[in-house]
């Protein structure tokens, strides 16, 4: 816990600072290898696993970011579908529900939550102008309906009435 008014050193949003890293280690599962599974692979092959300080940069440059996982700077963090894998492992695992816990408990400790009195407030629904303000869907300006008017005034007639191919003209 950091005490008030102690300056912290700076960090970039996504860097894990030490203290912190010292908190959310003791959430992070311990890789296992399954004892009933054969493994064949040769001793040393294939690449090492990512430190898992490695792998929480990398989510939360992901969270601080908005960008996607495919975006991930490889140079910094390696393979982003090996970040993306981790994240899930370790989102099934509870490790970040447990880790807003403890954030929670903290900043109570800290501050105080008022737990009596919470509120949330949301909308989710259609823009009510959105329509008129954009126009008809690119997909639906060909159609039929939405054709203007014949420019004489009256829509195009045969000259002829209506036949079947069979019947002589």
């Amino acid at each position: 816990m950091i005490a008030r008014g102690t300056k912290m050193a700076k960090v970039k949003a996504w860097e894990v600072a030490d203290d912190f890293w010292e908190r959310v280690e003791p959430l992070i599962p311990v890789r296992q290898r399954l004892s009933d599974q054969a493994y064949t692979r040769k001793a040393g092959g294939g690449r090492k696993p990512k430190s898992p300080r490695l792998v929480f940069e990398g989510i939360v440059y992901v969270l601080r970011t908005g960008c996607q996982w495919k975006a991930l700077p490889a140079e910094r963090f390696g393979s982003a579908s090996a970040i993306h894998a981790r994240f899930l492992e370790w989102e099934k695992a509870g490790v970040f529900e447990a880790l807003w816990k403890a954030g929670l408990a903290e900043y109570d400790d800290l501050e105080g939550i008022a737990w009596r009195w919470q509120s949330i407030d949301g909308a989710m629904m259609k823009a009510p102008l959105a329509q008129a303000s954009v126009g008809p869907n690119p997909t639906d300006r060909g159609k039929k309906w939405q054709q203007a008017a014949f420019a004489g005034g009256r829509s195009w007639r045969p000259v002829i009435a209506r036949r079947d191919r069979g019947e002589p003209a």
